[in-house]
């Protein structure tokens, strides 16, 4: 089965969207394997970032991620990394569609609630960096009512 890293962000935490969110991504079918919250150090939220280090935005975004908790999380499902980048939607909430995380709940790209793993590689560089214990080894007793 595939896995993904989702971290609500600072403003997604704040305004309590966090069980909305968790709702969404149960309710496609996706289980939660891993679980956090926690208020990230500069250093590390570089480290996540260290892909757009060379982006004008980069020391905006890392204050951004470091000014409150955030909730770190591992889900799993089959194209899990794809259908979690559509429920979560466009990174500028304006292109976002309604029905969307962004869509539903964000206005302004420099406050877009929610990361989701772009690829697959990104998805096991990311939950390595955030969960290095690994995930929780369990399987929901609705795992043969959502998969053949």
């Amino acid at each position: 089965m595939e896995q993904t890293f989702i971290m609500i962000k600072p403003d997604g935490v704040q305004r309590g969207l966090v069980g909305e969110i968790i709702s969404r991504f149960e309710k496609k079918g996706f289980t939660l394997k891993g679980l956090k919250l926690l208020t990230v150090e500069q250093s590390f939220a570089e480290k996540h970032y260290e892909d757009l280090a060379t982006k004008p935005f980069f020391s905006g975004l890392v204050e951004y991620i470091i000014s409150g908790p955030v909730v770190a999380m591992i889900w799993e499902g089959k194209g899990v990394v794809a259908t979690g980048r559509k429920i979560i939607g466009a990174t500028n909430p304006s292109a976002s569609e309604p029905g969307t995380i962004r869509g539903d709940f964000a206005i302004h790209v420099g406050r877009n609630v929610i990361h989701g793993s772009d690829s697959v590689e990104s998805a096991t560089k990311e939950i390595g960096l955030w969960f290095p214990e690994g995930p929780t080894n369990w399987q929901s007793s609705l795992h043969q009512w959502i998969y053949e």
